[in-house]
This record gives structure tokens, sequence and C-alpha cells, in this order.
């Protein structure tokens, strides 16, 4: 009995200990206002854009007055999050890795339970919207609480005031890009600051005023979506005026999206020139592949509109071809003649992710490079391959972004059907393409301070031209740290089912009546296509744009917006569809595909459900097992 009483005096004390060292754990890991993040996204962590812009990026204090209003569970819940969110702004601390200054945080925040009429009154003048907050009962009866109150943030700045003016209480994901970017809006209004970033006009080009986004919309446009969501980056068209006009040089940056007109040298020049002034940006979103809109026929031409002669000035060939990947592209619902649902392979938009059978230099994107970081997927419709000569850029990195994958031919003509590519099979020499190329600094600061192993280039390109200047005065390299991207995709930026199927503009005097006409199944696939690839396109569009402002490091925010990672399918091989297959061969490998990953993902739910209750009831009984054998080892001699 002594023994008994012993070893439960035991027990106590070690459960004893054991709880007093986790409540200081606890208590010393809140104090310090430190988390352990183990999340891909680092979800829980604020990223280093967040730190660098809320240190060194503001010129004097911030608030961020919080107006929520407590007593429900989930309401209480979130206001502990966004405290914590909100504690790391207040904390935060950078190292500024050129000058090896520490910069502290100039945010201030406090957190308002309006009770009072004058606290309520506050928040209405601020902006603020007054919601009802419902939530069931816990006890699973038919009941429910109601209140009615503020989930909102006032930001000022400065002279400048504005707010978020209701954050529902159940979402927390992508909080942290909403109140960055929202610092960031603030700062660059009482500042006067602007990235402007240029879009060539003039062209016929794709335009990203039009609708090639949404199916059936005349208004849903990228440019729209960007001044109300996203007012700091500031667009301006650039009319290159046949090379007689010089470009701003107030622009961060230059796009080139798909033209339908030819660029004389002259004018190719002057987008030389003005990546030559020095920390500038052109970004090419184009290739050889040409469809006109509101064309149900899904005809291609080939060509590369003049663009080439710039592109290969800087080391990079733009291939008069059509790339069609037929193991990494959309696979779309459609149906057969007799209703039946089949997937559908569209081997000229590329759908790049990730993938586990390829790596180092085989990797199909780069998740590192900022325009695509952190991305599970990046479409690219219409693409053509690229040919990289990196000995012509000695000062500057050039590297490779995005390939097709290993199953990928090319197509090659003057008149392509896209539409009977759809479901055929693969015809030529398949093997891997290069579809993006940058060139840029070494050092993803821009300074001399490379990381180890890794060579300084501080990112000085050679001029594309030389030879007569056509009166366009250019240096031979860039004055300071520029940056190139060609993505060689001319519908990057759009929906190609939306782009094709959709009916032509209607003039002002009639868009009241809405959308008519169109062809319906290629808007029906649109759908389609517009729910995998939309979210992925804009933020991979946002990401570039940080990219051309020297803002690289923000792009880490912009992943906050993105949910969990899925689960990854390594052990299961994607269907190898050989060249000669059937529809039927097809459509039953694709069927065997997708039956394999549902039996890894039952399997992984059952393993996370089943196995720590498992371990846990092994533990107890070989403890229980233990203790047995120990009384019977006891002898009373």
């Amino acid at each position: 009995m002594e023994r008994k009483t012993k070893a439960r005096a035991q027990t106590g004390i070690y459960l004893l200990i054991a709880a007093v060292c986790l409540v200081l754990v606890n208590v010393v890991v809140r104090g310090s206002n430190k988390r352990l993040d183990m999340t891909e996204t680092q979800r829980y962590t604020l990223s280093k854009g967040s730190e660098r812009l809320v240190t060194k990026g503001l010129n004097q204090d911030l608030t961020i007055d919080v107006y929520a209003t407590r007593g429900l569970a989930k309401n209480d819940t979130f206001i502990q999050d966004l405290n914590d969110l909100l504690k790391e702004y207040e904390s935060a601390t950078y190292t500024d890795p050129a000058d090896k200054k520490d910069y502290t945080s100039h945010v201030k925040f406090s957190i308002i339970d309006p009770k009072t009429d004058e606290q309520k009154e506050e928040a209405k003048k601020a902006g603020l919207e007054e919601k009802v907050f419902g939530e069931g009962s816990e006890t699973g009866k038919d009941q429910a609480t109601f209140a009615k109150g503020y989930m909102g943030m006032v930001f000022k700045y400065g002279s400048e005031q504005d707010n978020i003016p209701y954050w529902p209480p159940e979402e927390t994901q992508g909080l942290e890009f909403f109140v960055t970017n929202k610092i960031r809006e603030i700062r660059d209004r009482a500042e006067k600051s602007e990235l402007k970033i240029g879009i060539v006009t003039g062209k016929d080009e794709l335009k990203i005023t039009d609708n090639v986004v949404a199916p059936g919309s005349q208004n849903y446009n990228l440019r729209g979506i960007f001044e109300r969501y996203l007012p700091f980056y500031k667009f301006e068209d650039v009319d290159l005026q046949n090379g007689d006009a010089e470009i701003n040089p107030e622009l961060k940056g230059l796009i080139i999206t798909q033209p339908q007109k030819d660029y004389t040298e002259k004018e190719l020049r002057r987008i030389d020139q003005f990546l030559m002034l020095g920390n500038k940006s052109v970004v090419v979103m184009a290739s050889a592949v040409n469809l006109k809109p509101a064309d149900a026929t899904m005809r291609a031409t080939l060509s590369t509109h003049g663009l080439e002669k710039l592109l290969e000035g800087y080391g990079i060939t733009m291939n008069k071809d059509a790339v069609l990947d037929w193991s990494g592209s959309f696979a779309l619902p459609g149906q057969t003649e007799t209703g039946q649902q089949v997937w559908i392979r569209t081997p000229w938009a590329l759908q790049l992710s990730p993938d586990d059978r390829f790596e180092g230099d085989k990797q199909l994107i780069d998740k590192a490079f900022a325009p695509f970081f952190r991305l599970d997927q990046v479409g690219m419709p219409f693409t053509s391959s690229v040919t990289v000569h990196p000995e012509k850029q000695t000062s500057a990195k050039m590297k490779v972004v995005a390939r097709s994958t290993d199953k990928a031919t090319v197509a090659t003509g003057d008149n392509l059907d896209m539409k009977s590519l759809v479901g055929s099979k693969p015809k030529g020499e398949t093997g891997q393409r290069v579809v993006a190329v940058a060139i840029e600094p070494a050092c993803c600061d821009g300074t001399t301070t490379c990381g180890e192993g890794d060579a300084c280039k501080k990112g000085i390109i050679k001029s594309a031209f030389s030879g007569d200047n056509m009166g366009v005065e250019t240096p031979a390299e860039s004055k300071g740290p520029s940056r190139l991207l060609l993505i060689s995709s001319s519908q990057f930026l759009a929906n190609p089912f939306a782009r094709s199927g959709n009916a032509p503009p209607m003039p002002p005097q009639m868009q009241m009546m809405g959308a008519m006409g169109g062809d319906r199944e290629l808007q029906m696939v649109a759908k389609f296509y517009y729910e995998g690839s939309f979210p992925w396109m804009i933020m991979a569009f946002k990401n570039t744009l940080d990219w051309m402002g020297g803002d690289a490091d923000l792009v880490a925010t912009s992943a906050k917006l993105l949910g969990q990672p899925n689960l990854k399918y390594a052990d299961v091989e994607k269907p190898d569809v050989a060249e000669d297959a059937t529809p039927e061969e097809t459509q039953k490998k694709m069927s065997e595909y997708q039956d394999q990953r549902a039996k890894l993902q039952s399997k992984v739910q059952w393993t996370l459900t089943l196995l720590p209750a498992v371990l846990f009831a092994l533990f107890g009984l070989i403890r229980w097992r233990m203790r047995e054998s120990s009384r019977d080892s006891i002898s009373l001699n």
C-alpha cells in the first residue's frame, strides 16, 4: 500500500510539473509575441514584405483603430487572432541587407469594443459598417444568438485616413494581405507616391480593359479589378507613335501584351531606350500564336509581329511555333454526343504546376521566382517555345522560370485550327519546351550582396540594338539594375474560351441591354477554365507588378491569400497516354488516375483520423503491461 501511495504521489508530482512547464512555455511565448509557424506559406508569421513596409517603408507613425464587438464566441476568437497579428505589426523589426541598419515598426493599434453611443458614432463617422452577427447554439438546440455591432479597422497616417469597413469574423485567411495593402495604399496617398506601370497601346493588342476574363460579362476586366481593390497600382497607356515618342521616364515598368500589328524597329528601340534608363522593368506577355477576339472558330496564325528583334537582342529567341502539351495542360469537362461526361484535354492551354517528377532545371515552374512565388498553378494559353542565350547577358542573370512537361510537341504552319486539337492525338517529337524567361540581378535586392555560392550579377542589361540608332539615343548598357520578363503566352491575362466565345463588344448606347450572343459551347467551357485559373492569374499578375516595382518581398504577403496547400499526389503517376491512343483509352486512363487520387486521399484521411488514437492506445497498453510486470516481479522476501 505504501508503494501504491508513493506511486500515486510521484505521478501527481510529474503531472503537476508537466502542467507548470506547459503554462510557463505558453506565458513566455505569449509575452515575447513569438509563435512557431510550420505552415508552408508562413500563414501565422508576418512576412518580410510587411515587416519592411511598416518599418523602413513608413516615415511617421501609423495608427490602426479596430472597432470590434465582443460577446459571441466566433467574434472573440477572431479578435484574439487579429490582436496577435497586429502585435506582430507593432513589434516588427527589419534589417536592411543593403545598409545593414535596423528599423523598428511605426505601427500603433488599439482594439475598441464600441458599447457607448459615442464610440458607435465614431465608428460610423469613420465609414465602418454596422452588422448583425449571428451564432447557433452549441448545445444543439434550435436556438441562436444575435448581436449588432462592428468589425472593422480605421487606418490613420499623416493627414490621410482610410478603412476596412467590415471583415467577417469567420474568415482569417488573407487578413495580412489586406491589412498590408491598406497600409501601403494610405501611405502612397499621403506621400503622393505611385507605382506607375505603362501598357503599350496602338497595336490592336490584348487590353486589360477588355472583358477577357469572365464568360458572358461585358464589364469584368483586369483594370477595373485592380482599380477597385488595389488602387495603388496606376496604369498608363503608352502610344509609341511609330517610334517618334519617348516613353515616360516616370514609369517604373512597361508591359507589352499580345499585338495584332507589327512593331517597327524604331518603336522597339524606344522600348530598349526605356529599359536602358536603369531601374526599369519590361514585361512581354506575348507569343507567336495569334487568335482574333470573338472568333469562335479559334483559328490561329503564327507571327511574332517584330518582337523577336527586340528579344533576340537580349539573348532570347521567341520561336515561331505553338507549344502543345499533352500532359501538363488543362483537362476540362465536356460531353459526348450521347450526353456522357468526359474530360477534354486542351493541349494549347498549359497548366503548369510544381511536379515532384521534375527536379532542378527540369522543374515546370520556379516557385521561388517573385511573379510565381508559392503559386501551385499558372495557366499559359497559346504559348510559343523559347530558346535562351545567357552568354549575351554577362552582367545580369538569365534564368528559365517556366517549362512544359516532357510530353510537349510543337506545331508550325500558317494556319492552325486550335479547336480541332482539343482531344486529339499528339504528333511530332516530344520534349520539354521553355515558355518563360527572366533577366534580373542575381541578388534579389539589386545590390552586390549575394548569397553563398551565387556569383554577383548587378542586373546591368546590354542594349538589344547597335549600329544606326534611327535617332533614338541609347547607351550600350543599362545605367542601373533593370529587369526583363518574357511570358511566351499570347493570352496569359485572358480566358481563351471567353475571349473567343464572347460576343463582340457592344456600342456604349446598347450596353445597358447586357451581354448578347456569343458561342454558348465555348462560354460553358470558359466557366470551368475561369474557376480553375482566375485566382492564380490575378495573383501572378499582381506579383509581376510588385516585381517590376522592386517590391519583390511583398509577394510573400500575397501568398497569404492562398489556401492551405492541397494534398500532393507524388506517389500517383500522371497517366502516360500513348501517341496512338484512342479517345476511349485516354478517358479510361484519366478515370483510373482520378480513382487513384481519390483512394490516396481517403487513405491519408483515415490515417490521420485513426493513427494518433491507435498509437495513444498502444502506448497505454504497453505502459499497463510494464506496470503489471513490475508488480509480478515484487518479492515479499
